[in-house]
């Protein structure tokens, strides 16, 4: 049997933590054959709800589940982590501006990034789900300067799910058949799903799709507001769904891509495609050996270069706004 990993979670008691936490310990993210320690943490008034969760997981009996901790503690939380799943965020309110959002979880990513340089494993691995997901781990990845840019990365596997989701509606196939899909920018609602270099059945998706009007319309629009549709809908925000997204964006981290297709993560750029280094953005990736490379030479039209741009700049006016957590 393998060594164990130990996996942190933040934000384990929540909606997200409660629907990706059995599938941790299944097996079904880091290998069938790989033992794992999960390290639960929580803000204090959550504990006890916690201690539910923990309980559910030991009345789960799963065969690779070694061990679980649980703590509001950052510095024990942390502690040897291979990997730390950074969910927990405070939601936006209603009224709510979002530079008083990015301030308030800004706080909260600084203590995170600070507690994963100081106790966690050499090896370790960040994925923020918590938003505003691509300046928050922006935050964490700065305050912990001795932890490698190419560890930290922040979640655009939802609205890659989503964008495949509406292409192979529209197409009339199944989801799989959807390929090449990528996320530019920020996860928000500037974000552009690029269906020009998306693939449906190995042909480009326009050759499928000829509807120029929707997809360059609605199927945008539809992928950047699904959230708040769902807010709508259902009365609270995506839950199973994101964290299904969480699961598949660390699977995706860990595996070799299939030959010829890319999976979208954001991450810190190294300037491609004219994006400033250092930013946490969206890109077209593919990993092999664990490590995760953004896939060059992708084509950028007029269209899709204005809509990259624009969410381009939405990350950088958020990284003014929370200037003063950013160490020099």
């Amino acid at each position: 049997m393998k060594k164990p990993l130990r996996v942190a979670v933040t934000g384990a008691a929540g909606q997200i933590g409660y629907s990706i936490l059995p599938r941790l310990a299944s097996g079904q993210v880091l290998g069938t054959d790989q033992p794992i320690i999960l390290h639960l943490i929580e803000i204090e008034p959550a504990l006890p709800a916690l201690e539910g969760v923990a309980m559910e997981l030991q009345d789960g009996a799963f065969p690779l589940l070694e061990g679980i901790e649980l703590t509001s503690n950052l510095d024990r939380g942390f502690s040897g982590v291979n990997w730390a799943l950074l969910i927990g965020s405070v939601p936006r309110k209603a009224g709510m501006e979002r530079k008083e959002l990015l301030g308030i979880n800004g706080k909260i990513f600084i203590g995170q990034g600070r507690a994963i340089e100081k106790n966690a494993a050499d090896d370790v691995r960040v994925l923020v789900v918590g938003n505003p997901c691509n300046t928050n781990c922006l935050i964490a990845m700065n305050n912990a300067r001795e932890v490698p840019a190419d560890r930290w990365f922040a979640m655009t596997r939802l609205d890659e799910n989503r964008a495949k989701s509406q292409l192979a509606q529209k197409a009339g196939v199944p989801w799989r058949e959807v390929t090449n899909m990528t996320i530019w920018g920020n996860h928000s609602n500037t974000q552009f799903p690029d269906f020009f270099n998306a693939r449906i059945g190995g042909r480009p998706a326009p050759e499928v799709i000829k509807d120029e009007a929707w997809l360059e319309g609605p199927f945008i629009k539809t992928v950047q507001e699904r959230g708040a549709a769902i807010i709508k809908a259902r009365g609270l925000s995506s839950a199973f769904s994101a964290a299904h997204a969480a699961i598949e964006s660390v699977q995706s981290l860990v595996a070799d891509t299939p030959a010829g297709d890319w999976h979208s993560v954001a991450l810190c750029s190294d300037g491609s495609y004219g994006i400033e280094a250092g930013l946490i953005c969206g890109f077209p990736v593919r990993s092999r050996d664990r490590k995760a490379s953004i896939v060059q030479d992708v084509p950028i039209n007029a269209f899709s270069r204005a809509r990259i741009d624009t969410s381009v700049n939405e990350l950088k006016e958020e990284r003014a706004m929370v200037a003063d957590l950013l160490p020099g």
